[in-house]
């Protein structure tokens, strides 16, 4: 078993997010997608996210409303 100096970085974020009693490994599944064109750094909501930031669906401030 490896100890937390061992682990990567990713190592550690799965470790953290299947730590707890009914977590899954979609759990751990990435989120964001970091790409890089002409030396910016662009980082996006991956769209298979199942968690996403702002207002649900249905919600007023989703809809534009």
């Amino acid at each position: 078993m490896s100890t937390p100096d061992d682990m990567t970085s990713e190592e550690k974020r799965h470790d953290q997010l299947t730590a707890a009693p009914d977590a899954t490994e979609a759990d751990a599944a990435p989120r964001i997608e970091v790409g890089e064109h002409d030396g910016i750094t662009r980082i996006d909501i991956a769209p298979d996210a199942e968690v996403r930031p702002g207002p649900g669906p249905g919600m007023p401030e989703a809809d534009g409303e």
